[in-house]
């Protein structure tokens, strides 16, 4: 959450959301109570709309004109735009889910995530009546008797609340972050009826098959009771400034303990420019090729040496100071690295470096980042492709963006399931690469990292004594080992074929699949004469005025109409499946 230091922008910028915030859906955000009835009505006209459109998206009749590609196309990329929509009607907890379901790109096609990766938190704020109410049940005291002033217009207004102002009666300068009103309320209605939602996608024969939505939903909980936690926050913003505190070109404001609770957190006041106003930077004289370098190294940083990292690092969280220092704001997402995870991403590095598909496959299955399943060929086929023709250029000359692109393109649809630690750190790079793009046209986030991962590499070769001799020669003693095995499994296998042991089994998918539309087809021939003799027999009994027996031939044929149907719809299922 960015601060504005402009009083007059503010001042309209509040009135504006205030207007706002009273009128529409946008009422509801400043509501501290919630109809779960309302909420439920809501939050499933949503899904259920959804749903339509999906079934909808591969008919033809529903395309004027006919099927293309660009109308599909087009289809997609307004539907994303309609969810991302959608979601903000929808308020905090929506914004917040759509945020975090822009990282799962193994999940979602490009279009949706592209949109979602859009929700900002730039929505109405909320009265400081409703301010003074929470920090004094909060601190207890009232608002003059903690502060010497307090700004009633707020610097900055998100989902999950607001940033005001403030001076200790110290002379301090802070900014008081306070959460808005009736959000737990609004998490417990709004996670119960995502449960449910959930729970329905999980058992769903299409949408569920190799989907643990459950997991993804447990993840999401997770992550929200999190970040509405001052506290936490609180305490996230003093580990990320030891860990800085080396370091003269970071900065990050301090907490003030004694002014914090669970929805209320006091932090100093630290004014910057955001790092994408790039005309303000200029005119304040400051290097902004240095700054691009400053967020590069202050995340390779967090990662390498911490395992300690910010989630959230988009240009509205990070600023500069006067002095030319890069300022780091809301420490609410936040991301750690294990250390069990550095040897396998080393051992998926080996991988990559001999080009050995197999070997990254099983490195990552082992990370978590890969569901195994039955038939692992069509995965270590897409990995394999990407080594051979996206690995080809030197490191310093590779884009995060691109190959983030080109990995999430090959996970979609797959059984990758990265996990969200996974997804965070490639959603960070990908926009501090866009950041320092921005700020300097040459900047290159893979030529910053290059001395890093060489440390990193060093680093594990020292710790082993020689990872790379130590590689060479357990391949060299796996060789030989195979080698050695090769003539008595030769043996076995010749063996078993003269006892007639050995079995093949071969199978045909599309044979089988051909076979099954042809039985489905001549059964729904046999089901077409059949309604066309009731419907027949129908029209001769009414002509001769026996109406009972008319009906019931016509409830006959509409019975079996309705089988009919079925299996029409039975055969359109199996044609996108397959």
């Amino acid at each position: 959450m960015s601060f504005i230091t402009d009083d007059s922008v503010n001042t309209q910028r509040y009135k504006k959301n205030m207007e706002q915030s009273y009128s529409g859906k946008a009422y509801r955000w400043n509501q501290e109570k919630y109809s779960s009835k309302r909420r439920f009505v809501d939050i499933w006209s949503f899904v259920l709309t959804f749903m339509f459109k999906i079934w909808r998206y591969n008919k033809a009749w529903s395309y004027p004109g006919g099927l293309t590609e660009a109308k599909q196309a087009a289809r997609r990329k307004a539907q994303a735009i309609w969810v991302r929509n959608t979601f903000l009607d929808l308020g905090p907890t929506f914004i917040k889910v759509g945020q975090l379901f822009s990282t799962r790109a193994d999940i979602f096609p490009g279009e949706y995530v592209e949109e979602l990766s859009k929700l900002q938190d730039k929505v109405p704020a909320f009265s400081y009546e409703q301010v003074e109410k929470i920090i004094e049940e909060e601190l207890g005291k009232k608002i003059p008797e903690l502060f010497h002033s307090f700004e009633p217009v707020p610097l900055a207004a998100a989902s999950l609340g607001q940033v005001h102002k403030a001076v200790l009666h110290s002379g301090e300068s802070v900014v008081v972050k306070v959460q808005r009103p009736g959000l737990k309320k609004l998490f417990e209605i709004d996670l119960q009826i995502l449960k449910g939602i959930a729970r329905y996608f999980q058992n769903h024969p299409k949408w569920g098959r190799g989907r643990d939505w459950m997991g993804i939903y447990e993840e999401c909980c997770r992550i929200l009771w999190e970040e509405i936690d001052y506290l936490g926050e609180g305490r996230n913003a003093d580990t990320f400034r030891r860990n800085f505190r080396a370091y003269n070109w970071v900065k990050v404001p301090r907490v003030y303990w004694r002014y914090a609770t669970s929805r209320v957190i006091t932090l100093e006041y630290m004014p910057g420019i955001k790092v994408s106003q790039y005309e303000a930077l200029e005119a304040a004289g400051v290097d902004r090729k240095a700054i691009a370098r400053y967020g590069a190294q202050a995340y390779l940083h967090q990662l390498l040496n911490n395992g300690f990292f910010h989630a959230d690092p988009h240009p509205g969280n990070l600023a500069v100071s006067p002095e030319g220092a890069l300022i780091f704001y809301d420490f609410g997402m936040m991301g750690t690295i294990k250390s069990n995870v550095r040897e396998g991403l080393m051992e998926t590095l080996f991988g990559i470096a001999q080009k050995d598909g197999e070997r990254v496959v099983k490195s990552l299955i082992d990370l978590g980042a890969i569901a195994p399943v039955d038939d692992m060929g069509p995965v270590r086929r897409s990995v394999q492709y990407m080594l051979d023709n996206f690995m080809d250029k030197p490191f310093e000359a590779q884009s995060v963006a691109a190959i983030s692109e080109d990995l999430y393109e090959i996970a979609y649809n797959q059984p990758f399931r990265f996990p969200a630690t996974f997804t965070f750190v490639m959603r960070a790079f990908s926009t501090l690469e866009g950041v320092g793009k921005g700020l300097d046209p040459e900047f290159n986030f893979m030529e910053v990292a290059q001395p890093y991962a060489m440390e990193l590499m060093t680093n594990n070769s020292g710790s082993e004594g020689n990872s790379f001799l130590n590689e060479l020669s357990r391949q060299a003693v796996q060789v030989s080992s195979t080698a050695l095995g090769l003539p008595r499994r030769l043996e076995d296998t010749l063996d078993k074929l003269e006892r007639g042991d050995l079995r093949l089994r071969v199978r045909s998918v599309e044979t089988e699949r051909l076979l099954r539309r042809q039985s489905n087809i001549q059964m729904g021939m046999s089901y077409a004469l059949i309604i066309s003799g009731f419907t027949v027999s129908a029209t001769i009994l009414l002509v001769n005025h026996y109406v009972w027996l008319a009906a019931v031939a016509g409830l006959i044929a509409a019975g079996v109409s309705f089988i009919l149907l079925r299996l029409i719809s039975r055969l359109d299922r199996y044609d996108h499946k397959y």
